[in-house]
């Protein structure tokens, strides 16, 4: 039985569902609702309070939680219900999302178009295969800082980094600016993962060296972690006998990589992108089933949160279309990932576009003095040169819709031409 209908449900009430929700609004949709399985709105941001955020989209630099608050703020002023504490368990390809809250009990509300927007987690221990004991003093990058700034707990008091994204390096800075010694930042690859300015920030600026080509190959310690061996590694990252380091530690912090949150994408049938792990989508962020959209880091894994709103608020005005009977388009081509190009979104293009496209990917490895560029039968559609591309951030390519005018249906490949340094 349905409980509840509205227009447009959003999942999830971080920078992706409110920037969504607001933009529907905007657009004259006025029955949306956002569920939110945490106790208050902001999404990961809140426990973010380093400063860095918001320089694209407001000119400023402003801390997680400021950035948050400030759109906590407009949708509600807009008047848009945020249910927290409301754990969603599942969504039906016919937009029925099953949910359940203290407050309100178990619950189905059927909704006209649905925008998913999880955000994603950290990559597990499990998943990374390092041998060693299961002591105690192992922690996600993000539970450290949310211990940290949160919870007033500090993890430990020497401390090893395991992979360099942005959260690692960030908490690299933090736990050493709360007392800790930061023993290094060890990165299996031969570039580092996170954001240059993370690397000179937060480990050239206190001193903190960063072990690229490096892993972790044991784990030492009965209850408590006393330490772990570090290695260098071949090409093709195995360990390299002969190289090891032992590091006297009590934390062992994991920074090595996210991965979005899709376990209610994949229940409705969505088709998934393997470069991704996020839905495959069209221009208007519409995924594979009619009516259920998705962005931020739930459809691929940000750099900056200022294009995680910039999506958002993109795919919240498509929703808003799509309920009016404005968003029915038929697929025209197919975008694919060409050689230094990793999980370009969107991957699919529509007829009849109102406006440019954006091109978002990971470049596959560090490449210097290089263009990237968009080709459909045989015909290049757009060009960007850059002095340099690196897996650490977002590329941005942008195709006019002058430019797809008179290109037959088919696909488009996105490459990388250059000076490749790792890959």
């Amino acid at each position: 039985m349905i409980d509840l209908h509205v227009g447009v449900l959003v999942i999830g009430a971080g920078p992706a569902g409110l920037a969504a929700a607001v933009a529907a609004h905007e657009n004259g949709t006025d029955s949306i609702l956002v569920l939110e399985r945490e106790n208050e709105p902001g999404g990961i941001l809140r426990q973010c309070i380093h400063n860095g955020f918001g320089l694209h989209r407001f000119n400023e630099e402003l801390t997680g939680p400021e950035y948050a608050q400030r759109d906590i703020d407009r949708a509600r002023a807009a008047g848009i219900p945020i249910e927290c504490n409301t754990t969603v368990l599942s969504v039906s390809a016919g937009r029925v999302v099953t949910c359940v809250s203290p407050e309100k009990g178990f619950r189905q509300i059927s909704a006209d178009a649905v925008i998913l927007a999880m955000g994603c987690r950290e990559r597990p221990r499990g998943a990374l295969c390092t041998p060693g004991t299961r002591c105690a003093g192992i922690y996600s990058a993000g539970t450290a800082q949310r211990f940290v700034n949160m919870e007033g707990y500090m993890p430990g008091k020497r401390v090893v980094i395991l992979g360099s994204g942005d959260i690692g390096l960030i908490m690299a800075r933090r736990m050493t600016l709360q007392g800790a010694k930061v023993l290094a930042c060890v990165e299996i690859m031969p570039y580092s993962s996170g954001l240059k300015r993370n690397i000179v920030q937060c480990l050239d600026d206190y001193g903190i060296p960063l072990l690229l080509g490096h892993t972790v190959t044991d784990i030492r310690g009965k209850e408590r972690l006393t330490g772990v061996t570090v290695a260098e590694v071949d090409g093709s990252r195995n360990p390299i006998p002969g190289t090891e380091q032992d590091f006297e530690c009590d934390t062992l912090l994991l920074s090595c990589g996210l991965i979005p949150e899709n376990e209610l994408t994949s229940g409705a049938g969505i088709t998934l992108s393997p470069a991704t792990s996020g839905a495959v989508v069209d221009e208007r962020f519409e995924t594979s089933v009619p009516g259920i959209f998705a962005c931020g880091n739930v459809l691929h894994v940000h750099d900056l949160v200022d294009y995680v709103s910039e999506e958002s608020a993109a795919a919240g005005l498509a929703a808003s279309e799509y309920i009016r009977g404005k968003g029915k388009k038929e697929l025209r081509w197919s975008v694919v990932d060409g050689p230094g190009v990793r999980g370009t979104v969107p991957q699919q293009i529509s007829s009849g576009l109102q406006d440019d496209v954006r091109l978002m990917f990971r470049p596959s490895g560090v490449f210097k003095n290089a263009v990237a560029v968009a080709e459909s039968s045989g015909k290049e559609i757009a060009r960007k040169k850059a002095m340099i591309f690196t897996p650490g951030e977002m590329a941005l390519l942008n195709i006019r819709k002058e430019a797809l005018s008179g290109i037959p249906e088919g696909s488009i490949t996105v490459r990388i031409e250059g000076e490749i340094q790792h890959g």
